[in-house]
């Protein structure tokens, strides 16, 4: 591989754990894709490897590079990703989440006087952010850190009272949805959808997302067993559409199977025309443990989706209660159930709640917007002559 260190624009290093299917990987190549060509130049480094989601980077200048790191303690990815930052030389350095924190240490060392981390969201073994190992680690990281992006109020608030950032070094960022691509459309595209989904009298429930604990699709299933075996006359009104795969699908076949509900579900796996799908569906649901700014949602509200999301992390900054959907408790399938209820009884809150949150999405939410607001930090960072080598 031929490494390109001649640079004519400022170069911007995103790390990644790995470029796969997901939200904070979206959130990257829509960043890269959209931002102007003649600001900056992009690479993307991978601690691990990268799948074909990396087509979805359309600059034909980004180079991807893959570390390979090995599962475990693999302390020597960071001396390759030390060599790597020397021979590129980026002007700015930017981690996301703790399973690519560390390779602040090699930027540092490397010499990269420009180090950003962005803060998207927890996983299923700290989703409260108070694991004191990774909150020590956290600590001793922040005083190298320049600039801290949380993509959330509720991530803002927990990097200053709980890793004790200072307010100084936090930029907040919300996530944009192109308001383009999840466009309004008046007909359904129900050819997308399998024979027994394509009825307009029938009410389509969907999510999109892997199927994984901590997005925890299994209490979305049970909450669909709950309505319709609890409102038995609802069964032929409803559907729903599992878009993704995950550790999960074999768990929730076994559930819908062992409830005789197997023929209302449609595991859609993974797709490439979310888009197109989101525009056959009534009702969007996102039922995580926790979440920073789910993509999902802004596409789901941009594309006039009602959303029922559990009250958690960021959710409640993107769903107005009563007025964009619904939120209700985490891994309460009765709540949820309930919620679909409301909808099946009235059915004019669907386009109520739809239109309110496009709307939220075309005054907060747009992907200009967060572009505007990374060209702003990265700019700050470039400008600052200011700025010590420990950003202290």
């Amino acid at each position: 591989m031929t490494l390109i260190n001649n640079y004519k624009k400022p170069l911007i290093a995103h790390v990644l754990f790995r470029l796969g299917t997901g939200g904070l990987e979206n959130g990257v190549v829509n960043l890269i894709n959209t931002m102007p060509d003649e600001k900056f130049q992009h690479v993307v480094i991978c601690m691990t490897d990268y799948t074909d989601f990396r087509n979805r980077i359309k600059k034909d200048d980004v180079q991807v590079y893959c570390l390979n790191k090995k599962p475990g303690k693999d302390f020597a990815v960071y001396f390759r990703l030390w060599k790597l930052l020397r021979e590129i030389k980026p002007d700015i350095l930017h981690t996301r989440n703790l399973s690519a924190l560390e390779a602040q240490l090699s930027g540092l060392l490397a010499g990269i006087k420009h180090r950003v981390h962005g803060e998207h969201g927890r996983d299923i073994d700290d989703v409260d952010g108070t694991n004191p190992r990774y909150v020590l680690l956290r600590r001793l990281f922040q005083p190298a850190i320049q600039r801290y992006i949380p993509m959330s109020k509720d991530l803002e608030t927990w990097l200053i009272n709980q890793i004790r950032v200072p307010t100084k070094k936090i930029t907040q960022i919300y996530n944009g949805v192109d308001l383009s691509r999840f466009k309004i459309s008046g007909d359904k595209p129900a050819g997308l959808l399998p024979p027994g989904f394509r009825s307009s009298d029938l009410l389509l429930i969907g999510t999109v997302g892997r199927l994984d604990p901590v997005k925890d699709q299994i209490t979305l299933v049970q909450a669909f067993i709950h309505l319709v075996n609890t409102y038995p006359a609802e069964r032929n009104k409803v559907r729903l559409v599992l878009v993704g795969a995950g550790l999960l699908q074999p768990k929730l076949r076994e559930l819908s199977l062992e409830a005789g509900i197997d023929d209302l579900i449609w595991f859609a796996g993974e797709r490439n025309d979310v888009a197109d799908l989101m525009q056959a569906l009534d009702l969007f649901v996102l039922p995580s443990i926790n979440e920073g700014i789910s993509n999902t949602i802004l596409e789901a509200m941009a594309t006039e989706l009602p959303v029922i999301a559990t009250d958690v992390g960021g959710n409640p900054e993107l769903v107005i209660n009563n007025q964009t959907g619904y939120l209700v408790p985490k891994q309460n399938p009765i709540a949820m159930a309930e919620a679909f209820k409301k909808y099946l009884d009235n059915r004019s809150l669907l386009a109520s709640h739809g239109k309110a949150g496009r709307a939220r999405c075309e005054s907060t939410f747009s992907l200009k917007r967060m572009i505007t607001d990374y060209m702003n930090v990265y700019d700050s960072l470039l400008e600052d002559k200011d700025l010590v080598d420990l950003g202290l």
